[in-house]
């Protein structure tokens, strides 16, 4: 327990900062599935705009802080590769 009461507020931004976060991290996995799981389907334009929404969010996750800069762009990476897979190499 906090003793003082700057730590006693850094605590609770923490906690605060945490779940934000938490809530980002998993809203860019489920961006990233949807694109995917529209590039299974076979429907190129739908996973053409699921793949630009994802990577839109990652860039705004790595501006704020959540994702560093070579995560955001080696996910980015990975995910445009395996989308781009999937469209041309279906089945």
């Amino acid at each position: 327990m906090a003793h003082n009461k700057s730590q006693q507020k850094r605590n609770r931004q923490t906690v605060v900062r945490t779940e934000r976060n938490k809530s980002l991290r998993s809203e860019l996995k489920t961006r990233a599935k949807n694109a995917v799981a529209a590039a299974e389907r076979g429907d190129e334009e739908a996973a053409i705009e699921a793949l630009r929404l994802a990577q839109k969010r990652i860039d705004q996750a790595a501006a704020k802080g959540v994702l560093k800069k070579n995560t955001a762009a080696r996910r980015k990476r990975n995910l445009v590769r395996r989308v781009m897979e999937t469209l041309t190499n279906p089945g």
